[in-house]
């Protein structure tokens, strides 16, 4: 099946151009924005100041590559420490919800995001280096929100 799978996503790849897109700001600030499929509010926050109070925003797309980059990036980002996971949900991929159950539940001896609901979420990353992830960041839940004025208040209201 994974055959068929890697030949369908190819020929998506090609049919539908999906740019992954990841705008820097702040290198000292400890707060990134993860928008899921949401290009609108990716745009608003790169485009606006809310760029000063984060060290990046970008999407997330795929239950597995997308989650070993972000596990990647917090790992080697000294001041990384909260992710605000907003926008809308990757339908039939869920990889916002399969985020969140990395960080709740970790994984298992083959790689897979325990207890997540997405097709194909089996991660390259170490064990070593997602215990890493877990213990370092927090995640704060606000899948479905695409509001820029409620976003910029709640990266208003944290703690560095």
């Amino acid at each position: 099946m994974n055959i068929i799978e890697n030949i369908f996503g190819e020929v998506c790849k090609t049919l539908f151009p999906i740019h992954e897109e990841v705008y820097l700001g702040n290198s000292k600030s400890s707060i990134s924005i993860c928008t899921l499929s949401s290009i609108h509010l990716l745009k608003d926050i790169a485009n606006s100041e809310l760029m000063n109070n984060i060290a990046l925003v970008g999407r997330l797309l795929s239950e597995n590559k997308g989650i070993d980059s972000i596990i990647r990036y917090v790992n080697s980002n000294p001041f990384m420490k909260t992710i605000i996971l907003c926008g809308q949900e990757v339908l039939g991929h869920k990889p916002g919800y399969s985020l969140l159950a990395l960080y709740k539940n970790g994984i298992d001896s083959t790689g897979r995001i325990i207890n997540s609901s997405s097709p194909d979420p089996v991660l390259n990353v170490s064990s070593n280096e997602v215990q890493k992830f877990r213990s370092k960041v927090r995640i704060i839940n606000k899948i479905g929100v695409t509001d820029l004025e409620e976003i910029t208040n709640l990266v208003q209201s944290i703690k560095d």
